[in-house]
């Protein structure tokens, strides 16, 4: 805890100096989030996750992992050790977002998530970097010390306001995610034309009704842009101003919930909105939640009266989780000397990384040597901040699963066997199943991934087979429909490119256009 004085150390450290009820609704916010992420990719165990699926461990091992990656979920192929690993993983973000061992629900559910992650890199993004680093700071931060079920057993803390290394990285890393997001994106697009956000809603495989509201308004779309550019480049200093801190909270809070409203009804980004709602929790300041709970109280009162009994085959488990004897202070102190030693060397490290990433603070060159990425790599630290970076992707287009039978119709498989159309669909964000395959579908077309096109059209092809009802294929072409972005609402002629033919029993990655 702090102490209340008004020296210049508590000056310097007032932007770090946070709320413990603000931290416990991080630790809620976070371990909800981690749940909802289960759910949606619960729904792929076998596609995304298991050897029979789009990618099996023989090809990661191959073309996508480091010698200091580890993952859990890599110990099997089977769809049915998937389904246990997730489930355990939701056991333990149950426990988290209780706040039931909070320590070792956290440092557990960082390992599953890690674990989860590098099994299939090739479906990630921003806000898988984000959740995975909140869980990590999560570690050393005391977000189970109120509001939570291990505080049941607690005497109320005598204050609120809590500061340690864990702080600080906690609100450098906030600012380290938008200053990152802002320097990357470095094209005229973004810095001098403001035309990024007309070619992201160009985009039909991310659009969303709201921002198809706003598209064809070209002096509103450049208004947008430029304030999304100098929100992320400029609203994190606010975080570090050590005085009226309660309202440059207030304010950065206020401004990130809205900019991700904004992003969320207009972008198809996944849980990515989610992740940085629940990432600005633990800003929140004390006359905020003063505010809250308050008006909260007696529900409160109510759930203080609550007390469920534990079913007896927890009572052994939980003896041996506690301590049987109180360190001493002389240890205590120790032990906390490292704990801070470490988070701020890790935080140095990360700030390394980020600096790396950005070419425009590195004109001499990387200030990180590739031997030095092993930490990184191996507790998943690393992090890229990338979203629409240096500039707009401007490749869209949709997807066709052209098979043809053994009568020779053709039926389109990602449109459960209708006959085939080149025509654009009305919505081509309704043909991913969720973000996840949007985004799979996004590094599948890239000549770079050109090695995991066959497994992909293989597997559209067993699944295919494994319904009687669906007629048999003698060949199956995975064709992107690319449609160029154009500027000046221009509108380019689609161009059908084969990424990969499969002929039973061959296939064969392919591009080929027409």
């Amino acid at each position: 805890m702090v102490e209340d004085n008004t020296g210049f150390w508590s000056v310097l450290r007032r932007p770090f100096v946070l709320d413990l009820r603000a931290l416990a609704l991080l630790r809620m916010a976070t371990a909800a989030v981690v749940l909802v992420d289960l759910a949606i990719r619960s729904t792929d165990l076998e596609a995304l996750y298991a050897n029979m699926g789009v990618l099996p461990m023989s090809a990661i091992f191959e073309h996508g992992w480091t010698p200091y990656q580890f993952s859990l979920h890599a110990a099997s192929g089977l769809w049915q050790a998937q389904a246990v690993l997730f489930l355990m993983a939701a056991v333990l973000a149950g426990a988290l977002l209780l706040g039931y061992h909070t320590r070792l629900a956290t440092v557990a559910s960082w390992v599953m998530l890690v674990s989860l992650q590098n099994r299939n890199t090739l479906i990630g993004q921003g806000g898988d970097d984000l959740l995975r680093m909140l869980l990590f700071w999560g570690i050393f931060l005391p977000w189970g010390r109120v509001w939570s079920w291990d505080a049941r057993a607690r005497p109320a803390p005598v204050r609120y306001d809590y500061f340690s290394a864990a702080t600080v990285a906690y609100v450098v890393q906030l600012a380290l995610l938008y200053w990152c997001t802002a320097l990357l994106k470095n094209g005229a697009e973004w810095t001098r034309e403001g035309t990024a956000l007309y070619y992201a809603f160009s985009l039909d495989q991310v659009l969303l009704p709201g921002g198809r509201l706003l598209y064809p308004y070209p002096e509103l779309l450049r208004f947008l842009t430029f304030g999304a550019y100098f929100i992320e480049l400029l609203l994190p200093f606010a975080l570090f101003i050590p005085v009226g801190v309660t309202w440059w909270r207030l304010l950065v809070v206020g401004v990130l919930f809205g900019f991700h409203v904004g992003i969320s009804l207009t972008l198809y980004v996944g849980i990515f909105f989610l992740v940085n709602w629940a990432s600005i929790l633990g800003l929140l300041p004390t006359r905020a939640l003063d505010w809250l709970t308050l008006r909260l109280a007696p529900q409160a009162a109510r759930a203080q009266r609550w007390r469920p009994r534990l079913p007896a085959w927890q009572v052994p488990w939980r003896v041996r989780l506690e301590r049987t004897r109180e360190p001493s202070v002389g240890s205590r102190q120790l032990l906390r000397s490292v704990r801070e030693t470490f988070v701020a060397l890790v935080l140095v490290y990360i700030c390394l990384w980020n600096v790396d990433d950005l070419a425009v603070l590195r004109p001499a060159g990387k200030v990180m040597s590739e031997p030095m990425r092993w930490f990184g790599y191996l507790f998943r630290v690393d992090q890229h901040w990338g979203m629409f970076a240096p500039t707009v992707f401007k490749d869209d287009g949709w997807y066709i699963f052209e098979g043809t039978t053994a009568d020779g119709r053709r039926l389109d498989l990602n449109r459960g066997g209708a006959p085939v159309t080149y025509a654009k669909p009305a919505s081509v964000v309704a043909l991913f199943k969720n973000d996840r395959w949007r985004k799979y579908s996004e590094n599948y077309l890239f000549v770079n991934n050109a090695w995991m096109r066959p497994y992909y059209c293989n597997y559209l092809l067993r699944v295919w087979h494994e319904n009687s009802a669906h007629p048999p294929l003698r060949h199956l072409a995975v064709v992107y429909m690319k449609e160029v972005s154009l500027p000046d609402y221009k509108v380019s002629t689609p161009v059908r490119e084969v990424l990969c033919e499969c002929e039973l029993p061959a296939i064969k990655p392919a591009i080929t256009k027409e």
